[in-house]
């Protein structure tokens, strides 16, 4: 619908969408349409009732007018999801803090993270956001955003990746091609008298100042245009950055040079040289620090990147009778898919046909192959090893495990920690304080330096505004961020948020709830014990044929014991159940009575033949039944909830790391004290419901410090928001996993030990990436400044100011790749 009042064209101007909340029918639909056309400067406003969303054309625009407008008809536009942006240019930390504040300046923005080794910005919002007024932000700011395509963004950053590779081996070739002969020429000279005689008497000092002039001009002009091309107008803006140091810095001494060649005569006495070699090879190390900085980010990276090659491209689909390959993005849910022996399976699904052994440690961390037959489920991206399946497609595209596992860690790998907040503030004020310290180095050297000051302080002043550059500061959290949650992901362990890391490394006390978590979650039969005259098929048979009328859990766990047995169920009559007693019917002419022991005391039975089994089973926390077969005592039942196989390890290990292990469970008080007994557990928490384990998480936190929660089910969700960290088997309830900062796609409680482990490691990595960022500009802004000149005599050349902060970057990067060679 187009504005009566406007005279642009059906289609003209930018587009914008807003998501609209409340629109229940199509009049609703054409009230919106109507009140946004009328905002000024819309050409054409389109509603859509399926997905709730309005498209809206125009010039000059006002999103806060659109959305005044939506909210004034009685609807309400709801607040984007958070946006991804990716962002080229940027260098180091001061570059980050930059593009956060003009991101925050942007109407509409809550809040902006910027991560400078993944190149991206996560901005949340309200309903006036506006996207493209993000992108013109970032690039008023001398940046570049591109806003997330729907298909092919990831494939596009990885060519922007290698175009950027590309560029940065072909300027190093050439710088390094050029500032050689004029490192040889200069140097040279400095190094061996001979070899500066040799050039005065062949080529002559003159003619040897202008060759160099000639090269070291190349080199600016062209491999280190990209400094001066970024830095020059982020000084102008009054907002320098690393580009600005090294641009600032090369041109000073390129400058100084040329007055030293071309107009000596305006240069004190004794202050005539040249330092083209400093400008030329600044340039040429410094590139090649971005060259493996480029390299090593690249690395950073590579968990996703295996994510993402973890899905096949095509899937053999079975329609119209046959079967036919289709690209994976056809692929609909229902559809049936085939998969052969070897192949990745191309969706999540409902094993409908065949059986086999599948390789599910991408998304599980464990290496042992899983069975699968007709009913199983199974996982997208995950190997079939011998047999052939046929799969039914419950989920396919972003819906798929595989897709929320890199959707998770890219969310991961972008977040910012606590810690982060610290660099932030100092960065912010970094650069100009180095060009401050320059200018005053500068200063101090040409009045009170010694002769010949001006070439003192020229060298000195170059080499403090290359020796800090900031971008070890700013790589120093980000790298060991995206390598460590990156290595998690491949040990099956995904951190939903980033600040889990940190907050995990700091936890004091670990909360389980019992069941699903501990336990295996559903009931089992763990013994059966009979009297003398009878036998377990027996008596299992008779006892599961009268439980398979109820459908309790304990009677379900003896029908599938018996079952799993291969014992056929025999016909039942008379069926009948005993309040608070038990249950009894006949089965093929022999009466069978089952139940507790109170049941047994009033059909004259005594029990005592079982008194020492019986007091054995409730140590261990579990209930004893009592079956009777023609009113004669015939066994001794238990069903319980086992105690997963590698739980009692993976408690052993969290003790090890130090910390204090509590279970908060909803059972009897009795059963969870056995369990703990048998654990090692410090700390009980029996008998609670579900609001019970908030408030249990707040008491021990405020015994014992930070707490982290690990359950699985739709009851354990208030606990999992209310501890520090909250920690989700992957086997639980979807509501689990929402509400948990960290998922153990195992369901083994051997991720939770790991994923501190990890947690630890990545604190520990950064740590040891900010210290040497910090430390090593702390103690050589001084050295360059000359502190150590009046005491030593030694001053720090520009020439090696600039290896050693490309080597301090490198530095940064390496440690943080540590990560990836983690053991657990």
């Amino acid at each position: 619908m187009t504005s009566p009042n406007n005279p642009l064209p059906a289609a003209g101007g930018p587009t914008q969408e807003l998501a609209i909340l409340g629109m229940t029918c199509a009049s609703c639909v054409g009230r919106v349409e109507r009140v946004l056309a009328a905002v000024p400067g819309v050409a054409r406003a389109s509603v859509n009732l399926a997905n709730g969303r309005a498209t809206v054309q125009g010039v000059g625009v006002d999103r806060q007018a659109l959305v005044r407008a939506v909210e004034k008809a009685g609807y309400e536009v709801a607040a984007p999801a958070p946006l991804e942006l990716g962002i080229d240019g940027m260098t180091c930390a001061s570059c980050v803090g930059r593009v956060e504040r003009v991101l925050a300046k942007v109407p509409g923005v809550q809040s902006a993270s910027v991560n400078l080794a993944s190149g991206r910005a996560r901005v949340l919002g309200d309903a006036t956001l506006d996207p493209a007024a993000l992108v013109a932000a970032v690039a008023k700011a001398g940046y570049a955003a591109r806003l997330p395509q729907a298909a092919g963004d990831d494939a596009a950053q990885v060519q922007r990746q290698a175009d950027e590779l590309r560029g940065l081996k072909r300027d190093l070739l050439l710088a390094a091609a050029l500032t050689l002969p004029v490192f040889v020429l200069e140097m040279g000279a400095h190094m061996v008298p001979a070899f500066h005689h040799v050039i005065a008497t062949t080529l002559g000092t003159r003619n040897s100042w202008l060759l160099q002039c000639a090269l070291t001009t190349l080199v600016l002009l062209f491999p280190g245009r990209r400094f001066h091309r970024a830095g020059i107008p982020a000084l102008l803006r009054v907002a320098p950055d690393m580009n600005s140091l090294v641009a600032v810095g090369t041109l000073a001494a390129y400058g100084y040079s040329l007055v030293a060649t071309f107009l000596p005569r305006l240069l004190p006495a004794g202050t005539v040289n040249v330092y083209y070699e400093a400008a030329a090879v600044i340039v040429t190390l410094i590139l090649f620090g971005r060259l493996l900085e480029a390299r090593a980010k690249g690395r950073t990276s590579e968990a996703i990147k295996r994510l993402l090659g973890l899905q096949p491209r095509t899937a053999r689909v079975r329609r119209e009778g046959g079967t036919v390959e289709v690209p994976l993005a056809e692929v609909v849910v229902g559809e049936v898919v085939e998969v052969r022996p070897g192949e990745r399976i191309a969706v999540d699904g409902e094993v409908v046909d065949g059986d086999s052994y599948v390789d599910e440690s991408m998304v599980s961390g464990e290496p042992v192959p899983v069975a699968k037959a007709v009913g199983a489920g199974v996982v997208g991206g995950t190997v079939n090893q011998t047999g052939a399946l046929g799969v039914r497609a419950t989920a396919v595209g972003a819906a798929t495990v595989l897709a929320q596992i890199i959707r998770m860690v890219e969310q991961a790998q972008g977040a910012k920690l606590p810690i982060q907040g610290l660099v932030d503030r100092i960065t912010m004020w970094f650069v100009p304080v180095v060009m401050a310290l320059a200018l005053l180095t500068f200063a101090t050297w040409w009045l009170f330096g010694p002769s010949p000051a001006l070439s003192f302080a020229l060298v000195n002043a170059v080499a403090v505004l290359i020796i800090a550059c900031p971008c070890a500061m700013g790589l120093a959290t980000p790298t060991s961020i995206m390598v460590g949650t990156g290595r998690g992901a491949e040990l099956g362990v995904l951190f939903r948020k980033g600040e889990a890391l940190q907050l995990l490394k700091e936890a004091a006390v670990v909360a389980v709830d019992k069941t699903g978590t501990l336990t295996e979650g559903r009931p089992v039969l763990t013994d059966l014990h009979v009297a003398e005259g009878f036998t377990r098929e027996q008596v299992l048979a008779g006892v599961a044929a009268v439980e398979d009328r109820s459908e309790h859990p304990i009677a379900r766990a003896i029908v599938d014991a018996a079952r799993e047995d291969g014992l056929g169920l025999p016909a039942v009559q008379a069926f009948e159940s005993v309040t608070g007693y038990g249950v009894r019917a006949q089965v093929a002419g022999v009466r069978v009575e089952v139940g507790a022991d109170r049941f047994m005391h009033t059909l004259g039975l005594d029990v005592a033949t079982f008194a020492e089994i019986a007091q054995r089973l409730g140590e261990q926390g579990k209930t004893p039944l009592y079956a009777a077969l023609d009113g004669r005592l015939a066994a001794i039942i238990a069903v319980s909830d086992p105690i997963k196989p590698d739980t009692a390890a993976a408690i052993a290990r969290l003790h090890a790391l130090g910390l204090k292990v509590a279970m908060v469970t909803g059972d009897n008080r009795r059963t969870a004290q056995a369990i703990a007994r048998q654990l090692g557990i410090d700390d009980v928490v029996a008998e609670v419901l579900p609001e019970g384990k908030v408030d249990a998480v707040r008491r021990l936190k405020a015994a014992h410090g930070r707490l982290a929660y690990v359950g699985d089910g739709i009851n354990d969700a208030p606990a999992l928001a209310a501890a520090d960290v909250g920690m989700a088997i992957g086997t639980g309830t979807d509501v689990a996993i929402e509400a948990a900062d960290v998922v153990l796609m195992s369901g083994s409680l051997q991720g939770v030990p790991n994923a501190i482990a990890l947690s630890r490691a990545t604190l520990r990595n950064i740590g040891q990436n900010l210290f040497w960022a910090f430390a090593y500009n702390a103690a050589l802004i001084p050295v360059a400044a000359g502190v150590l000149y009046p005491a030593w005599g030694v001053l720090l050349s520009p020439v090696f100011a600039a290896g050693a902060m490309a080597l301090s970057s490198v530095f940064v990067l390496g440690n943080a790749l540590r990560l990836r060679r983690f053991k657990p």
